[in-house]
């Protein structure tokens, strides 16, 4: 999920278009031929090693298939061995360069988009990437034993034709600006992957078997439980291409298990590893600290990005009995106080999110443009009447006008008007039976952030449980949907389109697996998730977005949390250097692997 999320974010197309790249509304950054995206220290050294913290939940990992449904891959695997088509920048919101294809050409109709494959493109055994390899890539992705987002993501897709050893052409059902720069950033794999006496396995039984990617790194030394190294491939076939100059410039990456924070944060003052993102407030003020911070060794920084905010939230699963009712959604978050929250808990250090759009063009704000309302006036009795009157704003407890007391009161008088009404010592429904919900989480510490919000909501007559799962066991459940309440951090995107089907569609409400956790199932949705897609200018993208944020906010599946606006980064600065300043759309950690690299002792 996270892997698609991240190629959709800079990968998208226009029409007719014919060249080495792509870029969705204006002109490519960079031209033919061009040496180095400009953030990149082109003639950076290579050698020396990077030591990494897994940034992944679950504590050890148990295959090398990233795609498949079951089981837990290494961190960074994906990225790290597997390239695409395209490429996107880390100074662009919206663009996309050839790196297994050396150009890109859609179709005047734009039903269809071809890419011819660089002849000296190579796997990791040597042998040449060819268009049979991408079109196996695809349809195993597609296929029942792969991740279902990639069956959503792909949905609009018809097919894709080997013209020729080295050409590879998608048929798309409709038009739409998004998919030529979608398939554009599938990983592409050998398919001689998992093949077993000249016969490939089934999907999903290929586990241990290494991977062959064409990525600038392979697999080397691993110790299950406890870390995994990749180590740099020094014929990487594209390493003088201006899309990879410049990157991949350690020899050795290994990524480092701890199974809780402090672990974690003592390790990395004892000098375990060399860098580490941060995204507990309280660690960040408090604890990152110690001698090798004194002398300089360590050094703790933020970088400030204008990556968009994403909605990470607190996810309420409307298939829930007591769920269903956007009323009993409203007043569930009327009982955050999130200001108090943000001061006691955070330091004052998270804005709140507030919508799915925060910090892009695409956020809705005030009351519903003209162009909005005509998108949503075909499903006024389908959607909330709030939709249409001002965007929703979370409830807050900060100035004169508001208190936590205010908020609750507006959240009894909505659960009465959803027929839950205090006795007999809890909030309770005609049949007697008692508002119960349950937080599942697979971290003991959430509790601390979950706690406040729970001692509200039992002045409402409501118990909210925690339950804290291993993190295996909290996958199983979310990909069934047997949870209440989790909470779940969603990337954003500049440029949304297809991924938001596997968020809010109906059909993927129906499919375990899927990312639609809150179980978003509307007619309503699912049209103006289509008139994003097939929107051609931003003149047309803008009010769709605005008016699928409207709809998704004022039904209240989501209590929002909390964001940043930069990357927290603890490094060791003695032994790694970078170049300045962070391009503005780049994720910490992966820019620090691609484009950092070792000073020499």
């Amino acid at each position: 999920m996270r892997v698609l999320w991240l190629w959709s974010l800079a990968l998208c197309a226009v029409p007719a278009w014919a060249a080495h790249g792509y870029a969705l509304w204006d002109d490519l950054k960079y031209p033919p031929g061009f040496k180095a995206f400009d953030y990149v220290n082109a003639d950076a050294p290579k050698g020396g090693e990077l030591h990494l913290v897994s940034n992944l939940r679950y504590s050890t990992f148990d295959k090398y298939n990233p795609f498949t449904i079951k089981g837990s891959a290494p961190a960074y695997l994906a990225g790290m061995l597997f390239d695409t088509l395209l490429a996107g920048s880390m100074d662009e919101t919206a663009s996309g360069y050839g790196l297994l294809a050396e150009d890109v050409s859609v179709a005047p109709d734009r039903l269809s988009a071809t890419f011819k494959l660089r002849p000296e493109a190579r796997f990791h055994d040597g042998s040449p990437v060819e268009a049979a390899d991408v079109k196996h890539s695809y349809q195993t992705l597609i296929g029942p034993y792969a991740t279902p987002s990639y069956k959503t993501l792909l949905d609009e897709v018809e097919g894709a034709d080997v013209l020729d050893a080295r050409t590879i052409r998608y048929r798309f059902k409709k038009p739409n600006r998004e998919l030529p720069l979608v398939v554009g950033g599938l990983p592409v794999f050998s398919r001689k992957w998992g093949m077993e006496n000249g016969k490939a396995k089934p999907f999903d039984q290929v586990v241990m078997d290494i991977p062959i990617g064409s990525g600038p790194y392979k697999i080397g030394p691993v110790r299950f439980g406890k870390d995994i190294t990749y180590v740099r491939d020094p014929s990487y076939w594209a390493r003088d291409l201006g899309v990879k100059r410049g990157t991949g410039n350690f020899d050795r990456i290994t990524i480092k298990i701890y199974k809780d924070n402090t672990a974690r944060l003592e390790a990395l003052k004892a000098g375990e590893f060399d860098m580490m993102s941060f995204y507990s407030a309280g660690d960040w003020a408090r604890r990152v600290n110690g001698k090798r911070f004194d002398k300089g060794e360590l050094v703790k920084y933020e970088f400030a990005h204008k990556q968009p905010s994403g909605f990470q939230s607190y996810v309420l699963n409307s298939r829930r009995e007591r769920l269903k009712d956007p009323r009993v959604r409203e007043a569930l978050g009327l009982a955050l106080d999130y200001d108090w929250m943000n001061r006691q808990l955070f330091y004052g250090g998270y804005p709140r999110v507030k919508d799915l759009f925060g910090n892009t063009d695409c956020a809705a704000e005030g009351t519903p443009s003209v162009e909005e309302r005509a998108l949503l006036e075909p499903w006024r009795d389908k959607i909330p009447d709030s939709t249409f009157g001002p965007m929703v704003v979370p409830p807050t407890t900060e100035g004169p006008d508001h208190s936590l007391r205010n908020n609750l009161r507006r959240a009894q008088q909505l659960l009465k008007e959803a027929g839950w009404e205090y006795r007999d010592g809890a909030l309770r429904n005609a049949k007697g039976e008692a508002m119960e919900l349950e937080y599942l989480d697979s971290r003991e510490g959430g509790v601390r952030t979950v706690s406040p919000w729970a001692r509200n909501l039992e002045k409402l007559g409501i118990t909210l449980k925690f339950a804290s799962v291993d993190f295996a066991l909290y996958q199983q459940r979310l990909d069934k949907f047997e949870f209440d309440i989790t909470t779940i951090n969603f990337p954003g995107t500049h440029n949304p389109g297809q991924q938001l089907a596997d968020i809010f569609g109906s059909k993927a409400a129906k499919t375990e697996s899927s990312g639609n956790f809150m179980g978003v199932s509307s007619p309503a949705v699912d049209a103006l998730v289509a008139d994003i897609v097939r929107a051609d200018t931003k003149a047309e993208l803008l009010p769709a977005c605005r008016a699928l944020d409207r709809v998704i906010m004022h039904s209240h599946y989501l209590i929002p949390q909390w964001t940043l606006t930069v990357h927290r980064i603890a490094y060791n600065a003695w032994r790694l250097a970078h170049k300045a300043p962070m391009p503005p759309y780049a994720g910490g950690e992966d820019w620090v692997m691609s484009t950092w690299w070792a000073r020499k002792p």
